[in-house]
């Protein structure tokens, strides 16, 4: 379900994202966002640091070389 919703520009050029748009990226004091420009529509996303992925993705295997990874990614792309 979309909504709209709306703030006011200051005079310094500056507004404040409303609460629900905060809640629904998940933004934090701190955060930053990105605005990509469409024509004359913007699209504000979060900017995501690589330091929150870490831990998001387990492994429980034994240890794999570099040379290991390449091999099973050149398995993976022939095999298809």
């Amino acid at each position: 379900m979309s909504k709209m919703l709306e703030s006011t520009i200051t005079s310094k050029g500056q507004t404040t994202l409303p609460r629900r748009v905060r809640d629904c990226l998940s933004l934090k004091p701190g955060d930053k966002v990105r605005y990509i420009i469409e024509g004359d529509s913007v699209r504000v996303v979060p900017v995501r640091p690589l330091s929150r992925l870490f831990g998001a993705l387990q492994y429980d295997g034994p240890p794999v070389t570099l040379d290991e990874m390449d091999d099973a990614i050149a398995d993976g792309a022939t095999s298809r």
